[in-house]
């Protein structure tokens, strides 16, 4: 008679973890159901972009020389471009390069920029002073402008559209998570921490990081329709992603090949795109914004 081998539960803390992260969807829907909506509609995106390969009903970078700039029809619901590619198809997969360099410029450019306004509030002094200046320094350029620079300076490519994104994400992290930390810092809970000895180091990254979670998240997910934003305008003036690579920056770049007027399937639907991206993100950024802000919560 053999025993029965015992499965072993799942520990208590993950449960209430999942139970705490489903009620605190769950309270988001209920409270913001708007921003709850693009919510989706952002996630829909990004699930598009990751199986782009397996939605696209044409490969990207294929011709046909006999359906070249043809309307939308039956065969083709976007149209085709000026080398006959589908332009559904090329919009599926522009998303894949569009999303994955806005994703990666936030996060690259939010997270130095927090830690380097985490070390700027909690230190301060000439340090502080010094840094608040080099920051100064690239908030005086536009966003744009400044990205173009460096994209130039640094020749094409998704690495180097990338870094040259998330440069401009720098200083409004660093900005934000600084005013956050001078706040933090003076609260009696890192007092007691200092007063038992803790070090720096302990007192930045467990005691005060971990409060800096919620203005991260909000700077992360406002800043993606910008990025988006950025980095099809550097496509469209030609120092982004170098074709054939699909973007939608490019892809509206290369629509002004057509003729003075461009087609005009070839205009919409990557504007709507970018369009439909940059709106979900700006109004999901909002609804987190308000459901972590204790000031904004009795307003929604």
């Amino acid at each position: 008679m053999t025993a029965a081998i015992p499965v072993p539960a799942a520990p208590p803390t993950t449960r209430a973890h999942l139970r705490t992260i489903i009620g605190g969807i769950r309270m988001f829907f209920r409270r913001a159901p708007l921003s709850a909506f693009w919510g989706c509609v952002a996630l829909a995106i990004v699930g598009m972009a990751i199986a782009a390969p397996a939605i696209a009903p044409y490969e990207p970078l294929k011709s046909d020389f006999r359906r070249m700039t043809k309307p939308p029809d039956d065969r083709h619901w976007f149209g085709t471009d000026q080398i006959g590619r589908d332009t559904l198809s090329r919009v599926i997969h522009g998303s894949r390069a569009s999303l994955t360099v806005a994703i990666g410029a936030v996060l690259f450019g939010t997270t130095v920029g927090a830690l380097w306004g985490l070390l700027c509030g909690y230190f301060g002094g000439r340090f502080d002073l010094i840094s608040q200046r080099l920051i100064e320094f690239l908030q005086s350029f536009p966003d744009l402008i400044l990205a173009m620079a460096i994209a130039m300076a640094l020749g094409g490519g998704m690495g180097t559209v990338i870094v040259a994104i998330a440069i401009t994400r720098i200083p409004f992290g660093g900005r934000v998570i600084r005013s956050v930390v001078l706040s933090l810092k003076e609260m009696q809970f890192v007092e007691a921490a200092r007063g038992l000895g803790a070090s720096h180091r302990r007192l930045m990254f467990r005691h005060i990081l971990p409060q800096c979670v919620a203005p991260y998240l909000i700077l992360a997910t406002a800043h993606l329709g910008v990025a988006i934003i950025i980095e099809a305008s550097l496509g469209f003036l030609g120092v982004g992603i170098p074709p054939p690579t699909p973007t939608w920056g490019n892809m509206l770049a290369d629509s002004l090949n057509a003729g003075l007027v461009p087609p005009w399937w070839l205009v919409l639907f990557p504007g709507a795109a970018i369009t439909l991206t940059v709106l979900a993100f700006n109004l999901l950024g909002d609804g987190i914004r308000d459901m972590l802000d204790p000031r904004l919560r009795g307003a929604i």
